[in-house]
């Protein structure tokens, strides 16, 4: 039922829904339905004023305050749910689509996220676990504190590397193991200038007649004052009585140390895939399980340590040459480390970080991870010809020959450059004056001041010398 008819709509308001509705079909083709008709302005027609059609006309429906919405999606008021035409339903579609597909991108993304940081985490583990700490060391140096020298040049460090003779373990196939016994094959104090942009590596001859100070055996008996040849502190005291003979020579505080062993040495040089030296002269030493002909080779782990450790076969013979070749050796494998960027590689650089951890024994302030690679990065931008090994000023012993002995006052006056964070110079021994007797002493007769000794750096050429 409807209100009255006979009322027609007032042309002002007729006009108004039209205009509310411009997409409402031509009037010819609407369609009559019962109870209401499809002339505009006759009873039920939306743009009556007041007027609705009370049985519903399919297609539309009343809207909150007496509009109307169409069917065909004219006026105002939502969008019809549903398919519609000009492809709503497609996009949709398309839309939900995009968003599962973005959930599952996200997923994806998270889970190697989470993938990637339990590898890198592992892989730390493995790695800091790796490194051994010498806590005994560290409690035999506290118990002498009162005798040990200060620090005088805030953040220079002064770090103690020593090479491993023992015979015991994997390394019994250099040698007869005397009960696992060790010597200090190779000893190095490492100084690392303050501003990190330059490192002095000074070897200590294994023959050098050293004052080595009561120290404490690794079954708590004690050991007397003595003068010996230096290698000996190692064997009789270990790590400790080391450090406190080169502290009492020096006069620099030793901060950190560490020991590595042969085959920790061998797997160094294979993780960087060799290090390339020259041969004037073809070697075979049995000992040394060295055999090579003259001229260039890469070196791997096994020819490496052979190379540095062969005495008799290669050079004169004595220690001193061996020194020489273990420096330019060291030169060499630092120049390869730094060449191939390896440093910069994740994928090169963890190799290196394994053989390097699986090889050390250190204090507890380079037991970890951390700490070797805050100590790395601080040596990553020195440059190669600021790496500079020598060895200290020394001369053969007075009372025999086959030992060695300093050479005074220039080895005090290398032990004072050092301590005091004061600069070195470096160059090849057959370069230092052809009248000096003491190659290792500083010369004194150039213009600088810098005192310069023999020695090398690691931006050598060994096959251009």
């Amino acid at each position: 039922m409807t209100e009255s008819a006979g009322t027609p709509g007032d042309p002002d308001d007729s006009a108004a829904g039209e205009d509310r509705t411009p997409d409402a079909p031509p009037s010819g083709e609407a369609r009559a339905e019962p109870g209401g008709t499809g002339a505009s302005g006759d009873e039920g027609t939306p743009g009556a004023d007041g007027a609705s059609d009370e049985a519903g006309t399919p297609g539309a429906a009343a809207a909150p305050g007496g509009e109307t919405r169409s069917g065909s999606g004219s006026g105002p008021g939502p969008a019809p749910e549903g398919p519609s035409e000009g492809g709503g339903a497609g996009l949709d579609i398309t839309v939900r689509r995009k968003r599962h597909w973005l959930r599952w991108t996200a997923l994806g993304a998270s889970f190697v996220v989470l993938v990637a940081a339990g590898v890198g985490w592992w892989l730390y583990k493995k790695l800091d676990g790796n490194i051994r700490t010498d806590t005994s060391a560290a409690a035999e140096l506290k118990a002498y504190e009162k005798e040990r020298p200060v620090s005088v040049v805030h953040d220079a460090e002064n770090i103690l590397l020593i090479g491993s003779d023992s015979r015991a373990g994997d390394n019994r196939e250099y040698g007869r193991d005397d009960g696992g016994s060790q010597r200090s094959d190779t000893t190095i104090l490492l100084h690392l200038a303050a501003d990190r942009k330059s490192a002095t590596a000074m070897s200590i001859p294994r023959d050098l007649m050293v004052d080595i100070p009561a120290c404490h055996k690794a079954d708590k008996t004690a050991t007397r004052a003595q003068f010996a040849q230096f290698n000996w502190t190692f064997e009789m005291g270990g790590t400790a009585c080391t450090i406190r003979t080169v502290e009492k020579m020096t006069g620099i505080r030793v901060d950190h140390h560490m020991v590595i062993d042969f085959n920790g040495f061998k797997d160094m040089v294979n993780a960087v895939d060799g290090v390339e030296i020259c041969l004037k002269e073809p070697v075979d030493d049995k000992d040394a399980h060295l055999k090579l002909d003259a001229g260039r080779h890469t070196l791997n782990g096994e020819q490496a340590l052979g190379y540095v450790r062969a005495r008799k076969s290669l050079g004169n013979g004595s220690d001193t040459d061996r020194m020489d070749r273990q420096q330019q050796f060291l030169g060499a494998l630092v120049n390869k480390v730094q060449s191939n960027g390896v440093l910069l590689n994740p994928t090169r650089l963890y190799p290196v970080l394994d053989a390097a951890t699986k090889a050390l024994t250190t204090d507890p302030g380079l037991d970890s991870l951390k700490d070797l690679y805050d100590l790395v990065r601080g040596m990553r931008d020195v440059p190669t010809d600021k790496v500079q090994f020598l060895t200290v000023p020394r001369q053969p012993y007075h009372l025999n020959r086959n030992r060695d002995e300093l050479v005074q006052p220039d080895a005090d006056k290398l032990f004072k450059q050092l301590r005091d964070d004061k600069p070195v110079a470096v160059v090849p021994a057959d370069k230092l004056r052809s009248d000096d007797k003491n190659p290792g002493a500083a010369d004194a007769s150039g213009p600088s001041p810098t005192p310069t000794y023999s020695g090398n750096n690691a931006a050598t050429d060994l096959c251009k010398r």
